[in-house]
């Protein structure tokens, strides 16, 4: 599904070889700047038409309602007209599916509220709502939990793997990692360090050590 063949980007991506298949969930773990969002900008130019993608700068647009940017999920999907008429006056359709999204990830009471008025963490749980609403089988996510707390975000993880067949995520929290991916990639500096199963991370203790090697 993905293939970055010693693939190199400037001074932030440095001979990175990797293959990810179709159903597998990964956790890419490493300090701030080792290269996670690079890596992850790389896979998603590849397919970036068929991925449900959350960045870790949200890109949202401030002056619009929390509706209308997670609507943005589906803009390609319409014509001109039918995003104008949308934008003007919420369409049923889009206005039912949207709602049941906003009340699944707790923002109902945010929904026809300027995102430019909400809380990091609100902001954080529209982007995955945009990203939720593309309905792909692959979801990107750079960071998508960042913003919220321990409780929060283990249950938004959950959501993220269950309506997702392909599931890549940039994390700092490994604990977040071990739990909830089966695969983990470790990148340092630019580099690939490590590309093991969570199952012998964990059971290895000379592997659990490659985790703390990241953040030295």
């Amino acid at each position: 599904m993905f293939k970055l063949d010693h693939y190199q980007l400037d001074n932030r991506l440095n001979d990175i070889s990797i293959t990810i298949k179709a159903g597998e969930n990964i956790a890419l773990l490493g300090p701030s700047g080792g290269g996670k969002t690079s890596l992850l900008n790389a896979l998603h130019q590849q397919c970036a038409d068929s991925i449900a993608w959350c960045p870790q700068e949200h890109g949202l647009v401030n002056v619009l309602s929390s509706y209308h940017n997670m609507y943005m999920g589906q803009l390609e999907q319409h014509n001109a007209l039918y995003n104008l008429a949308n934008l003007i006056k919420p369409l049923a359709k889009p206005k039912q599916e949207i709602s049941q999204l906003a009340e699944e990830l707790g923002l109902t009471d945010q929904l026809w509220k300027s995102v430019g008025q909400l809380s990091g963490g609100q902001r954080q749980r529209v982007s995955i709502g945009r990203a939720f609403y593309r309905q792909q089988d692959t979801f990107l996510g750079d960071e998508p939990v960042s913003s919220l707390d321990p409780i929060q975000a283990q249950a938004i993880l959950q959501k993220i793997n269950q309506r997702h067949s392909t599931v890549i995520v940039a994390l700092h929290n490994r604990k977040q990692a071990m739990e909830n991916y089966t695969r983990i990639i470790g990148i340092k500096a630019g580099k690939l360090v490590f590309d093991s199963p969570t199952k012998e991370l964990i059971k290895s203790k000379y592997q659990a050590g490659l985790l703390d090697s990241l953040y030295e």
